[in-house]
């Protein structure tokens, strides 16, 4: 099973001003995505898992302020890692394990609903 996963944090809330600077993201919204291209389902797509959420990042030291016209995916992905990291840092590989997990369920299910009649 090859499982590959994308993260979507394009959609952040932002302080207009902050301490003198525009447009200071403080919260993420964030999708973890897990792709099965080895398993499809029943239409033929590949299998897929997501979960989501939102996280708050610390905004207290801006020394290091990235300005919005230079943000990419990749930098606030590395936000995003870094902040859920900070208290446990399995946090994103246990999501990965979790979203891992219902993919391989959908692949062998311990337990399906039939219909009598």
């Amino acid at each position: 099973m090859a499982i590959n996963f994308t993260w979507d944090v394009s959609t952040c809330d932002v302080h207009p001003t902050k301490n003198g600077k525009s447009n200071v993201v403080y919260n993420v919204h964030w999708i973890l995505k897990a792709t099965d291209d080895t398993n499809k389902n029943a239409a033929g797509n590949p299998l897929i898992a997501e979960t989501y959420g939102t996280i708050m990042l610390d905004i207290s030291d801006l020394s290091n302020f990235t300005n919005w016209s230079s943000l990419d995916a990749t930098k606030v992905q590395g936000w995003v890692e870094t902040a859920m990291n900070k208290d446990n840092p399995d946090t994103v590989k246990d999501l990965k394990t979790q979203l891992e997990e219902e993919i391989a369920h959908r692949i062998s299910p311990n337990s399906v609903v039939k219909t009598i009649g």
